[in-house]
C-alpha cells in the first residue's frame, strides 16, 4: 500500500524498552487501486508507522509530509505498517 499524509505526531520509548519509533500519519491519500469509497471520503484517515529496531528515523518529526509504502496490517486499533519504505515530501515539489 501506498500512502502520502503529514506526521501527526512521534513516540519516543523509555531506554529500557526495545528499540521502535513510532509516527502517526493523518490525512492520507490512498492509492492503491480501487480504493475510495464514499463512506471514506470527506473522513480524517489515520495510519500508524513503526520502525523497528530503531530510535529515531532522520527528518520524521511533526508535520513533515511523507509518502510511506508497505504492507498493512491492523494494530490497536489503527491501521500500521511495520518498517515502511518513506519518501519525505518537500515543499519545492508543490511549486
Amino acid at each position: 500500500m501506498l500512502c502520502h499524509g503529514f506526521i501527526e505526531s512521534v513516540t519516543f520509548l523509555p531506554a529500557n524498552q526495545s528499540p521502535a519509533f513510532t509516527a502517526i500519519v493523518t490525512d492520507l491519500e490512498d492509492q492503491r487501486a480501487g480504493a475510495g469509497t464514499g463512506a471514506e471520503q470527506g473522513s480524517e484517515k489515520r495510519l500508524r508507522v513503526v520502525w523497528l529496531g530503531r530510535r529515531r528515523v532522520p527528518g520524521i518529526e511533526a508535520g513533515t509530509e511523507v509518502r510511506v509504502e508497505g504492507m498493512l496490517t491492523q494494530s490497536h486499533g489503527l491501521p500500521t505498517i511495520f518498517n515502511p519504505r518513506y519518501e519525505i515530501i518537500s515543499s519545492q515539489e508543490h511549486e
